[in-house]
């Protein structure tokens, strides 16, 4: 299994530990191997399906006036985008704690992921209202966009508009009901053409006994951090915007 680090040992930690702890290590290790395995195949998508209009979204401009840009104009110079649907829409006093937490993390990222990508967090709020919160919160390099009045959040499932109504049964949601969610969607550019790339679905698909979707822990140190942990996430712990 993990042989090789047969050698490794912290202060005077048992045998009992060692053998377990290689046990461990040989699991990280093919968890590590199939968490490539499972990024080629996502890399080896055929092409996915083109968009249906190219969707315009207002932000705050280089004079701190709201502008619209359009869904083509976001690449800059790349080929890929990222866009993060974040659940802060008009109809919330405040963001959603999950969603908040996960950007306060991908802010640190923001200064790096835009070398390779071109990278968003978009949501339902007005403009001034989502510039007004990323202030306040401290984002400094993670750009927001605002999808009022267009209809990206409902074709890419960044409300609940498009779920099918097995899917809403499944779920226990009422017909009628929509209300926006966690996705993170990547689009890809070829020439003229917009495609969408790939989309966390994995939100969507059925918890295991015990868990919420986990459908973008991959990109959540929070949650990577404290599974290290003896105690674990715990049962009772989600992140707050405030504490």
């Amino acid at each position: 299994m993990a042989s090789g680090f047969a050698h490794m040992a912290f202060p005077n930690e048992s045998p009992a530990y060692r053998e377990a702890r290689n046990q461990l290590l040989g699991a990280e290790i093919a968890l590590r191997r199939q968490t490539e395995a499972v990024a080629e195949m996502r890399r080896a998508l055929p092409p996915g399906g083109e968009v249906p209009e190219d969707y315009v979204f207002e932000r705050i401009g280089a004079d701190f006036r709201p502008e619209m840009v359009k869904l083509s104009e976001l690449f800059g110079e790349h080929s890929t985008l990222l866009l993060y649907s974040y659940m802060f829409g008009p109809e919330r006093d405040a963001p959603c704690p999950g969603c908040t937490h996960l950007l306060d993390c991908i802010d640190g990222a923001a200064r790096h992921v835009p070398q390779r990508a071109a990278l968003y967090a978009v949501a339902k709020s007005p403009i001034a209202r989502l510039a007004a919160w990323a202030h306040d919160r401290g984002w400094n390099h993670l750009k927001l966009l605002s999808t009022a009045g267009n209809e990206y959040d409902a074709h890419y499932y960044g409300d609940t508009g498009a779920l099918t109504p097995a899917m809403r049964a499944e779920r226990g949601y009422k017909d009628g009901e929509v209300w926006d969610e966690p996705m993170l969607n990547v689009f890809v550019r070829d020439g003229g053409t917009i495609r969408h790339f790939w989309g966390s679905e994995l939100v969507f698909a059925p918890d295991d006994p015990g868990q919420d979707h986990r459908g973008l822990d991959f990109m959540d140190p929070v949650w990577g951090m404290l599974d290290t942990t003896p105690e674990g996430r715990g049962k009772e712990f989600f992140p707050k915007v405030n504490y």
